[in-house]
């Protein structure tokens, strides 16, 4: 605190004439930067680490959404859903068939597409998850692992966005056509002599492996965000941040 008072005394004596008409204001803004020099009024707390947390992962699930909800966000990603071990057992017997020559590339870009849909329509229910985050273990996950937010927020709402999130791609699956063609593929593998009959729930699928690609882009974005003091764009991200640094 002395010392801080010492160089907000320097700075005003060096910057400040009497002749300044607005010398109050120039002596607060003098204050505020001293402040800054010395790194602030002393610990956060823990309202404040829970504050800066959830304005990450606020910022790390903005970025993820609008990657993966763009065009082709999930189809051209590390995240690109591929079609499951069962489904390409089908697909393989079927592709031979007449018009089915195309079938695994024209599902998977369609079961990408519903995943993208998905994740345009469910950015409220990230919000909110998030919202609900409490601050109790504010600070573990502050000085945590590089990814401890992320699994944090996993852990504690992938039941219930799946809950949620399920329906959404049921539909987009339905919006994209995905399950009438899987239907008709599933139908026309039925046919075959001494196959095992199957139908797989795709919606189910989809679901999962959409959320894990959602849940893998924000921690991508948080480990960026704490490696990065760069990226962190907010006074309170600064400050937040600024404690794991040490």
């Amino acid at each position: 605190m002395i010392l801080r008072n010492l160089l907000f005394i320097a700075l005003a004596i060096f910057f400040v004439t009497p002749a300044q008409a607005q010398f109050g204001k120039t002596l607060d803004r003098l204050k505020s930067q001293a402040n800054e020099v010395l790194g602030g009024d002393g610990p956060l707390s823990e309202d404040k680490i829970g504050e800066g947390l959830k304005e990450a992962l606020n910022q790390g699930v903005d970025k993820a959404v609008t990657k993966l909800s763009s065009e082709n966000g999930y189809y051209a990603s590390p995240y690109k859903i591929l079609l499951p071990e069962e489904a390409e057992s089908i697909i393989s017997k079927v592709s031979a068939l007449p018009g089915f020559g195309n079938v695994q590339q024209d599902l998977t870009e369609r079961l990408n597409k519903a995943a993208e849909l998905a994740a345009k329509k469910a950015a409220p229910i990230f919000v909110d998850a998030i919202e609900g985050l409490t601050i109790k273990d504010a600070m573990n996950l502050l000085m945590g692992e590089q990814d401890a937010a992320t699994r944090y927020l996993e852990g504690n709402t992938t039941k219930s966005l799946v809950t949620a999130f399920q329906p959404v791609i049921k539909n987009s699956l339905d919006e994209v056509n995905a399950t009438d063609l899987w239907r008709t593929v599933v139908t026309a593998y039925n046919k075959i002599p001494f196959v095992k009959k199957t139908n797989p729930e795709l919606d189910v699928y989809v679901t999962g492996r959409a959320l894990e690609g959602m849940f893998g882009l924000i921690e991508v974005k948080e480990t960026e965000l704490r490696q990065s003091p760069a990226l962190r764009n907010t006074e309170l991200l600064r400050q937040v941040f600024a404690r794991q640094d040490k």
